[in-house]
């Protein structure tokens, strides 16, 4: 038997055994909050070679502002609540509420509820954002790993550094991490 293709746990070596699969019950995972939203990592670059997938929180009023990536690809699935959502190229990328933008093809923002999936290739600008008054929570995947999970530690790393945000900081973590910033992050 060869183990070639197979993902193997990162310390068993290359004995021609088949490794384990991961499993990941509710409730597990390592957590990562910041004012904005909690993050749970389900599956990182140690377990797949594929992507890195995370359970999101958007609170009330968060919007991750319009950005895009050049290499990442992502996948969104609304499990609870609602959020409008973007994954798509404007007919103008105005630099503030891309909520109003639409597509060469007239495409507009949608309000996505629970099980609809949203797929955002490199190059695609995207958004979301909760504008209701109850939590919301997403099943999100982002290739290739580990680029998402370190954004999200070094963000929290960041906010938890004491006083307001220190928005150049920020800023030049987004640039390192591939995430162009289009209109601005908010929340309340």
């Amino acid at each position: 038997m060869t183990t070639e293709g197979l993902l193997l746990p990162p310390d068993s070596g290359d004995t021609g055994v088949v490794g384990e699969g991961l499993l990941v019950l509710p409730g597990e995972g390592r957590v990562v909050e910041t004012p904005a939203q909690r993050v749970t990592f389900k599956v990182t670059g140690a377990h797949s070679r594929v992507s890195s997938s995370f359970e999101v929180e958007v609170p009330p009023g968060f919007d991750v502002g319009a950005h895009v990536h050049t290499r990442s690809e992502e996948l969104f699935y609304v499990l609870e609540g609602e959020l409008d959502v973007l994954a798509f190229e404007p007919r103008i990328r105005t630099p503030d509420r891309w909520q109003r933008w639409e597509s060469r093809t007239g495409r507009q923002v949608v309000r996505a509820t629970p099980g609809t999936v949203i797929v955002v290739p490199p190059g695609c600008p995207h958004a979301f954002a909760n504008p209701t008054g109850a939590p919301a929570k997403m099943f999100f995947q982002s290739s290739p790993p580990p680029d998402h999970e370190r954004y999200f530690e070094e963000l929290l790393e960041i906010l938890n550094s004491g006083g307001p945000p220190d928005h150049a900081a920020i800023e030049a973590l987004r640039m390192r991490y591939d995430i162009e910033q289009l209109t601005p992050l908010r929340h309340r």
